[in-house]
């Protein structure tokens, strides 16, 4: 990969963070991504320029990546940076045509991870609740964390990134900055409200001078950062007998999933989650139908 390449791949970077509002991790993958498809590209017939590259590559690139075992959600995901990347080059007049406008690339297959059932969720907040007796404050914490990932179903990025202010008591809504800088309001109820207040009333007893404005805090006072509340979410679930092991994302998925198995509406449910194509939302039904079938089957003496 040429200079020329290399200074345009660090354009598009600085484009990702401050005109789409992309997150540094995701700005970090799509910058691999293109980077390994312009490596790929002068290993494979020393195409040092962008200008350079050809569909025959980009094919030729996803066809490697599959030989060498990629799942086929990394392939499309490799493929939608790579076609990012060359539209923005395009648009700007950084090259004269766009290789990828007939490439075409391995859908994402539309699974989710394993959700909870609703009797595991309840569970899973009822363990949580008991662990908050003791009143040690992070112990109150993870129980706010918890209801809040369950009853909102926010991303953990969009729950760590939280302000006290974000959070309006009064109509149990909760201000959040997604995906592409797009803030939403997202509604809870009313155990999450009980939970944040208990949280707020012992705030205090962990925060310092460097806490600011962060609604949920480490023991040493700082903003706590997805890892802590992965850590927090796995090790609650571990005391539910037969729950599947997830973590915050799989708490998302299955706010989604009984929201729609409760009879919600799919455009609710999407703008709920933040998601900006109905497309993406639609994947819960999946899981609702398969269920419903699954109950069909049990149930019903003609199955």
């Amino acid at each position: 990969m040429g200079e020329a390449a290399r200074s345009m791949v660090v354009d598009f970077d600085r484009h990702l963070g401050s005109e789409r509002g992309r997150s540094v991790h995701t700005r970090r993958a799509y910058v691999s991504d293109v980077t390994g498809l312009l490596e790929f590209a002068a290993a494979r017939r020393g195409v040092l320029a962008v200008e350079g590259l050809r569909l025959v590559d980009l094919r030729a690139w996803l066809a490697d990546l599959s030989q060498s075992g990629a799942a086929r959600s990394t392939i499309a995901r490799r493929a939608a940076a790579a076609r990012t990347f060359l539209r923005w080059a395009t648009r700007t007049g950084r090259i004269l045509l766009d290789p990828s406008l007939r490439l075409v690339a391995p859908r994402r297959n539309a699974t989710l991870p394993g959700v909870l059932r609703q009797g595991e969720a309840s569970d899973l907040l009822e363990v949580a609740a008991l662990a908050a007796d003791d009143d040690d404050p992070l112990h109150v914490r993870n129980l706010a964390v918890l209801e809040l990932l369950y009853a909102s179903g926010i991303r953990v990025g969009e729950l760590v990134s939280l302000d006290v202010d974000d959070l309006d008591l009064h109509s149990d809504v909760v201000r959040v900055m997604g995906k592409g800088a797009k803030e939403r309001t997202v509604p809870y109820g009313a155990p999450a409200h009980r939970a944040l207040e208990a949280w707020l009333a012992r705030r205090s007893a962990v925060a310092t001078t460097n806490s600011g404005s962060a609604l949920f805090l480490g023991r040493r006072g700082r903003r706590i950062d997805p890892r802590q509340a992965r850590e927090v979410v796995h090790a609650l679930m571990a005391h539910v007998p037969g729950a599947p092991d997830l973590g915050p994302h799989g708490l998302r998925h299955s706010a989604a999933t009984h929201l729609l198995e409760g009879g919600a509406d799919l455009r609710m449910v999407q703008e709920l989650l933040g998601h900006a194509s109905l497309a993406t939302t639609q994947i819960y039904t999946h899981v609702s139908v398969d269920r419903l079938r699954n109950s069909y089957n049990l149930a019903h003496p003609r199955a």
